[in-house]
């Protein structure tokens, strides 16, 4: 069962984010942390909360391709096809990133990023209603098991995110990741 963000709710977490705050929501096999792709301060408090790795890069998602492309060099054509007809899916793919976009989203010394378009309809929904793509990285600590309910991500960092509630999908693993240009699977 989806929940949904109430109207008076949006606007407020939309200022948080603009603040560079962190968000808890639910995605496909877990509960997802993230904030605006493009805010260094929020990624920098995301990577240090989570104590993750720099150079490791996170993945963003959007509501659909669209969304996710401010984010991305222009795809092909054929390679626009292929997303289209893919997502919605737990399935991330590696793409050339923008020239702007921070490293610490990419991953240091990498030029590609990556994405999805989640199957997760609470997700889509709350990318929809927020107007943004998110960073999507796992609930947890680095090296840790992630969260799979509202309650837990309260309990592990309530005072440090907003947590949006919701109920996680039924998909067991992370989504794959695939190479877009050479169909790698990485994941």
């Amino acid at each position: 069962m989806k929940r949904t963000l109430p109207a008076a709710a949006t606007g407020r977490l939309k200022a948080h984010l603009k603040r560079g705050g962190l968000i808890a929501y639910p995605t496909e096999s877990c509960y997802g942390i993230g904030c605006l792709p493009a805010h260094p301060k929020a990624l920098r408090r995301l990577v240090r909360l989570k104590k993750r790795p720099q150079g490791k890069g996170m993945i963003v998602i959007g509501s659909r391709l669209a969304q996710l492309l401010p984010l991305l060099q222009r795809p092909s054509e054929h390679t626009a096809a292929k997303l289209r007809q893919t997502w919605p899916a737990p399935v991330t793919f590696l793409l050339d990133a923008a020239p702007d976009i921070p490293p610490l989203l990419r991953g240091r010394n990498r030029r590609k990023l990556a994405v999805r378009v989640p199957a997760h309809e609470g997700a889509r929904d709350l990318c929809r209603k927020l107007g943004t793509a998110l960073v999507s990285t796992s609930c947890n600590r680095a090296g840790k098991r992630p969260c799979k309910t509202e309650r837990e991500a309260r309990r592990r960092f309530g005072r440090d995110v907003w947590v949006v509630g919701g109920m996680v999908g039924r998909q067991k693993t992370p989504s794959r990741i695939v190479d877009a240009d050479t169909g790698q699977r990485l994941r």
